[in-house]
């Protein structure tokens, strides 16, 4: 690097944004993610020892997986090299290889590639990526926002160590804020910045664990607010509030979180929990999710974790689902709270999803079948020749319209696989066939 380089790059990192200045460039320079970066965890104690294989880090915008990766190019002793699946092919890949082949071809000395945006990749590049990944030519780190086993190559995936990392609390990133307000080296302490308390806080949790967005509004104040007579830049509450207009959802309707609402959404109904349901049925709206999908996801839960306990909790789904399309939004919303919260509080019973998983065992596990022949089809010529319909017993010539009779085949003839529950509705159900069975006496399959 010449002089004109070395002031070029100088002068970009005094105009880069506060974030990227404020990026840490030690292991205990870095606020969060305890869970892995503890100083008794896999992930730093390989990065301390600089004894490093191929990872993989996955989690939400903000939390510090491009960090991680700066850190471990100020501590490794190995060549660093750096992609980003945005803006680089498959020519900028074989590149960074041949590089990294030389590197210990000539010098012995190991290459740590970076791929931010990983999962950007298609799936021919990211097969390019492995034999290099295998024998040992690059140690490959990866940034993804989405579920990497959902969006990287299984091959990547199971020679990687996966390490997810979690949204900053709002007291990780008050303490970014401050360090950030008075730093006078990279941060705005040369700008004489005093945040108020408040204003800190509010930034801290209206920015959704998301440290770039909360030091990107910060600097916003900062560079936008008039000293005061006193010489210092004051960051109200106010002023915080005008630089984050309103608190950004994290959900990506293609994504993995998008996947997170909707399982907590079904996982709240079908536990009973009407204030959970209500307020990830929010959170969907709020992000713009297809009203038409939760409609659809509700019928299946009002089917699968309802089922007969309370057969009103699908009748109320499915003219949800055709009410919403009638009226849309705004108003649509509150149908689908009004379905969300009847299916939460409804009794359950999962007997009907669990019959048919039953049944379709038996029907894979069971090669032939034999249907009684008194039930099989008699309504064509020569049936009766056949022994087709014979002996059938029709259900509505005996009291209560019901008579003992083998219905399934002779190879299931004993199997139950509707387990009537005692919830709800589905206990008075339990009660009708006991009383229906008990009084017609024993099962017969004579024809």
């Amino acid at each position: 690097m010449d002089l004109f380089d070395y002031m070029r790059a100088e002068n970009m990192k005094k105009d880069s944004p506060l974030a990227s200045r404020m990026r840490p460039a030690t292991l205990d320079e870095i606020v969060g993610q305890e869970h892995i970066l503890g100083k008794d965890k896999l992930l730093y104690r390989s990065i301390a020892a600089d004894k490093l294989s191929s990872l993989i880090l996955y989690g939400p915008p903000g939390t510090g997986k491009t960090t991680i990766a700066q850190v471990i190019a100020h501590t490794t002793k190995a060549a660093f090299s750096e992609l980003s699946a945005t803006s680089s092919g498959k020519k900028d890949m074989e590149e960074a290889v041949l590089a990294a082949k030389d590197a210990l071809g000539m010098y012995g000395k190991k290459t740590i590639l970076f791929i931010d945006e990983i999962h950007r990749f298609n799936k021919g590049q990211q097969d390019y990526l492995l034999p290099h990944v295998e024998n040992g030519t690059v140690i490959l780190i990866g940034a993804t926002t989405e579920n990497p086993y959902f969006e990287v190559n299984s091959a990547l995936i199971s020679r990687s160590l996966i390490f997810e990392l979690n949204p900053l609390s709002p007291e990780n990133i008050k303490t970014l804020l401050s360090r950030a307000a008075s730093d006078s080296e990279k941060g705005l302490g040369a700008l004489k910045v005093l945040a108020d308390e408040d204003a800190l806080d509010f930034l801290a949790d209206y920015s959704d664990g998301d440290a770039r967005c909360a030091l990107n509004a910060l600097e916003l104040a900062a560079l936008t607010t008039p000293k005061s007579e006193d010489g210092f830049i004051h960051i109200t509450l106010s002023v915080a509030g005008e630089c984050i207009q309103r608190r950004v959802t994290r959900y990506d309707k293609d994504g993995d979180n998008h996947y997170d609402v909707i399982s907590a959404f079904i996982k709240s109904m079908r536990g009973s929990d009407p204030d959970a349901a209500v307020f990830y049925l929010a959170k969907m709206l709020d992000s713009g999710e297809d009203i038409k999908f939760i409609a659809r996801r509700m019928m299946i839960c009002a089917s699968e974790d309802v089922g007969n306990a309370d057969p009103q909790a699908l009748q109320v789904a499915v003219a949800a689902s055709l009410a919403v399309e009638r009226v849309g939004l705004p108003e649509a919303q509150i149908i689908l709270s009004q379905a969300a919260a009847y299916i939460a509080t409804a009794p359950k019973s999962n007997s009907a999803v669990n019959a048919i998983y039953a049944a379709s065992k038996a029907v894979q596990e069971t090669r032939s079948i034999t249907i009684p022949p008194y039930l099989r089809d008699a309504h064509y010529p020569g049936s009766e020749k056949l022994g087709r319909g014979i002996g059938y017993k029709y259900a509505h010539d005996y009291p209560n319209h019901y008579v003992n009779q083998q219905y399934l085949p002779y190879e299931l003839k004993d199997a139950t696989f509707y387990e009537i529950s005692e919830m709800g509705y589905e206990k008075k159900i339990r009660e009708h066939m006991k009383k229906l069975k008990d009084g017609a006496g024993e099962k017969t399959d004579d024809p």
